[in-house]
């Protein structure tokens, strides 16, 4: 159990710039802190409190197996105590918004051009899910490393309410705390909802950080598919993929028509 504690805390450690960097923002003597991460000692009640705080976990996750940790840090389905459900919106808001949103719970993925890799698209998981309240979700990003490092995850969890035949979805990024984003949909009308469009603005991933608005796309995936081999596919994607139709290579094009005098979603 130990070593799956020490496995679990270096695996969250690792979404982090630095260790540097996580012991400020704890204010944890940095030399105690890499005898947690080195096995040598575990933390005491408060500090394990803490630890898991910062990183948005329970003590029960975090003394997880370690595949089982992984796997869910990766898919999204920790029980963190950080809520989706706790953004700044009226009650009401959320309950009103909520009362049609059921034909939507699911698993998407979700599709844009990259804001930080132009040229190509980025393709998340996105799975909804009702709670006591309302509809959370959560947005997992998988990105390739360079030659010879392994992938990394971001992790976003946020709230979605369908106001005037609009779907709205507001989310922040849960390891780091850097980034905010929103995403407005237009419903569906089908027997089935297959696809959604919209815009999605946020920010780059990367030292620029620009502010960026990009059509986007949710697709919505087989229940059959499992979490594991949905992440699989997500990460970065050559606009001449095999896996891309036509069809979401239009709907996702960033293009302003003659007579467009604003950036607009297009169904």
């Amino acid at each position: 159990m130990h070593d799956d504690f020490v496995a679990n805390l270096r695996l969250l450690c690792s979404y982090y710039p630095s260790i540097a960097e996580i012991c400020r923002r704890l204010t944890i003597n940095r030399a105690q802190f890499n005898r947690y991460l080195s096995g040598r000692y575990r933390p005491n009640h408060a500090a394990l409190q803490r630890i898991c705080h910062f990183f948005g976990v329970t003590t029960e996750d975090i003394a997880l197996p370690h595949h089982d940790f992984r796997t869910l840090v990766q898919t999204g389905q920790l029980t963190s105590e950080a809520s989706p459900a706790t953004l700044p919106w009226p009650n009401a808001l959320v309950q009103r918004g909520s009362e049609t949103m059921e034909r939507y719970i699911g698993r998407y993925f979700e599709l844009y051009h990259s804001m930080s890799r132009p040229g190509q698209l980025m393709r998340t998981l996105v799975c909804l899910e009702a709670r006591e309240g309302g509809v959370v979700y959560q947005r997992t990003e998988r990105m390739q490393a360079m030659l010879g490092n392994r992938s990394c995850h971001n992790r976003y969890v946020g709230t979605a309410v369908k106001l005037a035949d609009r779907l709205f979805l507001v989310d922040h990024e849960t390891l780091n705390g850097h980034e905010i984003t929103q995403t407005i949909l237009f419903p569906s009308f089908q027997s089935q909802v297959t696809r959604l469009t919209g815009l999605k603005m946020g920010v780059a991933d990367n030292s620029e950080r620009m502010p960026c608005c990009v059509r986007v796309v949710y697709q919505r995936l087989d229940e059959q598919v499992s979490l594991r081999e949905a992440l699989t596919q997500c990460g970065l994607i050559a606009l001449d993929d095999p896996s891309i139709d036509d069809a979401l290579i239009a709907a996702t094009q960033n293009d302003v028509a003659a007579d467009e005098h604003h950036f607009r979603a297009r169904h």
